[in-house]
């Protein structure tokens, strides 16, 4: 009898131990790991100092900005592009710079006052789009968990360091090609929505 219930036992355990490889192999191959071809996102934030790397085309660096706003303590927020997307969406891309002789705690009236947007750290979630023709306000998008599509996760600028940011918005109609950019501590800027 007591072969029979180690025999159960061996069996048991040789089964949990095959189901704990499984999960550790799938955990692993969905992690990513090491370098290779893998495509995980890349953080959307990154400071640079001037003579730095400038930002891609991609993150917006693209000509004359469409708007430049001063806000406070020397921080500067430039607006290079406002793209409308298939997705029924608008992504506003810029760079948010310190020019002040020092270094510079982000303000936290610019994530919003919104609960579920302060919930998830720093961000950009207090900006909006208002369609002035008609009448209407679109806040930042956000994720089925309420993380605001845009940037997140900083909290100081360096003096002279800059910060390539987006912010994504639901899009206004289609007639709509001007609209209104407003973010706490910055006065609002005008600018057009490119297809």
């Amino acid at each position: 009898m007591s072969m029979r219930f180690t025999g159960r036992r061996t069996a048991r355990g040789v089964a949990a131990l095959s189901v704990a490889a499984v999960l550790a192999l799938g955990a692993a191959g969905c992690g990513g790991g090491g370098g290779g071809d893998d495509k995980k996102p890349q953080p959307s934030a990154s400071a640079t100092r001037p003579g730095g790397s400038n930002p891609s085309t991609q993150e917006g660096q693209s000509g004359d900005p469409l708007a430049e706003l001063k806000g406070s303590d020397g921080l500067t927020l430039q607006i290079n592009s406002a793209k409308r997307d298939s997705g029924g969406f608008v992504t506003v891309n810029g760079n948010l710079r310190n020019d002040g002789a020092k270094d510079l705690v982000i303000p936290s009236a610019l994530s919003g006052d919104e609960t579920e947007i302060i919930r998830n750290g720093r961000s950009l979630g207090g900006a909006t789009l208002i369609d002035p023709k008609g009448k209407k306000r679109y806040y930042v998008l956000r994720d089925t968990d309420g993380r605001p599509l845009t940037t997140t996760g900083f909290s100081a600028l360096k003096s002279g360091a800059t910060l390539a940011v987006f912010m994504q918005f639901p899009a206004p109609p289609e007639n709509t090609s001007e609209v209104d950019f407003q973010l706490p501590t910055f006065p609002t800027a005008t600018f057009k929505i490119s297809d």
